[in-house]
């Protein structure tokens, strides 16, 4: 039998096998669909352990471009500022997205402050300690002028929260290996002062308070599965 006809006949199954493994490891069901759904401006109260809504001052504004970008990223998204009687205010935004495949991920916030031009000043990996568990969060700090906003945030993918970068996408892996496409939820709490030490024991503060306040098939949506306890 001719060399080359063997060669191509081997080289026509092994694309075959590869198409039809590929075929078969490609997640195709989201985790979300089996899910109850819920509403981010319902799930969070507006007042909490000495906090209230402050509808004076915003989170970041997202330009023309990011917002654009959101749109595509985020199913839902939710942005507010709390004040407590002290007169300190914590910003908070939350963004789920039930389809975090390769192509949608989670949009992060360094990417996000740097779009909109401002200098990353700290980027340092660190854990939040709650009563139901421990966070794995990333604390930032970005300047744009007068402006410094040390910054924490945690990722949750499918129903674990991880650090970002490398840790979701292991997560979403892990996921998508039982065929499954993950959902996922980047929560943000900033506030602006030019002591980031103080700045992130006030943030810690808050988000105790924020967790304590909710039931628990609340919290582990922010939390993931470490947060369905209590």
């Amino acid at each position: 039998m001719n060399g080359k006809f063997v060669a191509s006949v081997v080289l026509g199954a092994a694309m075959a096998v590869t198409s039809a493994l590929t075929g078969a490891l490609t997640p195709t069901r989201k985790v979300a669909a089996s899910q109850e759904s819920f509403s981010l401006e319902r799930m969070i109260p507006k007042r909490f352990g000495g906090w209230n809504v402050d509808d004076s001052m915003v989170p970041l504004t997202p330009d023309a471009t990011q917002k654009e970008l959101i749109e595509a990223l985020y199913d839902q998204t939710l942005a507010r500022t709390y004040v407590n009687a002290a007169g300190q205010r914590v910003m908070l935004s939350i963004a789920y997205g039930n389809d975090q495949s390769k192509q949608l991920q989670l949009h992060l916030p360094e990417v996000c402050y740097a779009a909109q031009g401002f200098d990353m000043l700290a980027d340092r990996k660190g854990e939040l300690g709650t009563r139901f568990g421990r966070l794995p969060v990333k604390r930032l700090v970005a300047r744009q002028n007068a402006r410094n906003e040390p910054i924490t945030y945690w990722v949750t993918v499918g129903d674990k929260a991880v650090s970002s970068g490398l840790g979701q996408k292991m997560q979403r892996f892990l996921v998508n290996l039982s065929g499954k496409i993950p959902d996922g939820m980047l929560v943000r709490v900033s506030t602006i002062e030019a002591d980031a030490g103080n700045a992130y024991k006030v943030q810690d503060r808050f988000v105790n308070q924020m967790l304590d306040a909710l039931p628990a098939r609340d919290r582990a949506r922010l939390m993931g599965a470490a947060g369905g306890h209590g």
